[in-house]
């Protein structure tokens, strides 16, 4: 590419880009995004790209080149909410994500991250002007309302998750100001910042979206939900978001098919590539997000692909004959070493590759800093 390294591999910020490069990055759309966000109800009339994209996109420079707009990723998943990590892991995003050599942890959502010296305190840099799929800001109120509203409300979700608390006490998130966000700690827990970069919970939610039907933010929420014919706001807030944390529930397209057309979108707006505009028992189909906030080093908003389809196949002898058929672009999860003979005999006829690797795993050994005993605290560090 001709452009130095940034501060991590394969990417960089907005201006950190332009002054390696000695340019002014000029940007582009896929020509069929107007369309494509046709597909995706109780969106609004595009803006220009200039409006979607955040005044410091993220930048990733490509593998092997720059890659062309258009297409549809096909892929498989054994059912609803069963055997579709793989591809999830496709689209997803979080606060920051883990590089490619799965030891580096780098911005995604948020553009940088800062501890104080006793890892106490976490405090997130987001980027001004990034937008949900729907066009709306995306805030440091977003990380806020997914922690106070939904992770630690018992009406939500039944009992906190581990992970949102600390030696088993809740934290604070204090909202700077739009773009800051601060997680303040009662206890060491410098592997907060790993878990926002391994997990598919992610770590915001559309305040503007799901808190209208959120009866603590909204006192007209329950009849709002009501005239949509749902019992209360909160049930409205289960048939978008579900009742744990896992990301990839069900939507009203599929949980209440009867009532999705009274309320004012068929999925949850987005932070992701793609955003699902049909939900059945048969599979889901997705098109790319209009406001997805990274570009690559020629300008062009990512993602490329347009669209992206998802078939449930939860037969595993029909799954490998799709395989071997070429019917699908890729496949990870639910294939098991036991089937690579045929996989690999059947390569050139199918047209695609096979990528034997070891389990990917991260065995932890670490020492308990929230220990009651002070003196084991100082040794333990």
């Amino acid at each position: 590419m001709g452009v130095a390294a940034g501060a991590f591999p394969q990417q960089y910020e907005l201006a950190e880009f332009q002054e390696l490069a000695n340019c002014t990055l000029e940007f582009s759309e896929n020509p069929d995004i107007a369309a494509l966000n046709g597909k995706i109800r109780g969106n609004p009339e595009l803006s220009p790209l200039a409006d979607r994209l955040p005044s410091d996109p993220l930048v990733y420079a490509p593998y092997d080149a720059i890659g062309s707009y258009g297409g549809t990723l096909d892929v498989l998943s054994n059912a609803t909410e069963a055997g579709t990590s793989d591809f999830l892991s496709v689209r997803h995003v979080n606060l920051v994500r883990y590089l490619d050599d799965l030891a580096t942890i780098v911005p995604n959502v948020a553009k940088g991250w800062e501890w104080n010296d006793d890892f106490t305190q976490l405090t997130f840099f987001l980027r001004k002007g990034h937008k949900w799929s729907d066009g709306h800001p995306f805030t440091a109120d977003d990380v806020k309302f997914w922690y106070d509203n939904l992770a630690l409300d018992s009406k939500i979700i039944e009992k906190p998750k581990d992970y949102v608390l600390v030696a088993g006490e809740p934290m604070t998130v204090e909202v700077i100001d739009p773009q800051t966000v601060q997680f303040n700690l009662p206890a060491p827990k410098p592997g907060l910042l790993a878990h926002f970069a391994t997990s598919f919970a992610q770590g915001f939610q559309p305040k503007h979206f799901l808190g209208q039907f959120h009866p603590d933010i909204n006192p007209d929420a329950d009849k709002l939900a009501q005239d949509a014919g749902f019992e209360n706001g909160l049930a409205v807030i289960q048939a978008y978001f579900g009742n744990s944390d896992w990301t990839d529930t069900p939507s009203p397209l599929l949980n209440s098919p009867d009532k999705v057309a009274n309320l004012p979108a068929d999925v949850v707006p987005t932070l992701e590539s793609h955003i699902y505009i049909t939900d059945t028992t048969e599979g889901r189909h997705l098109v790319a997000n209009p406001y997805f906030h990274i570009v690559d080093t020629s300008g062009n908003q990512l993602p490329y692909i347009s669209e992206q389809d998802e078939v449930y196949i939860n037969d595993n002898e029909v799954r490998i004959l799709k395989l071997v058929n070429g019917e699908v672009h890729y496949k990870s999860q639910s294939l098991q070493l036991s089937t690579s003979p045929i996989l690999l005999e059947n390569q050139e006829k199918g047209d695609y590759s096979i990528q034997l690797k070891p389990v990917i795993a991260m065995p932890v050994v670490s020492f308990n800093v929230t220990s009651e005993d002070l003196e084991k605290r100082k040794v333990f560090g």
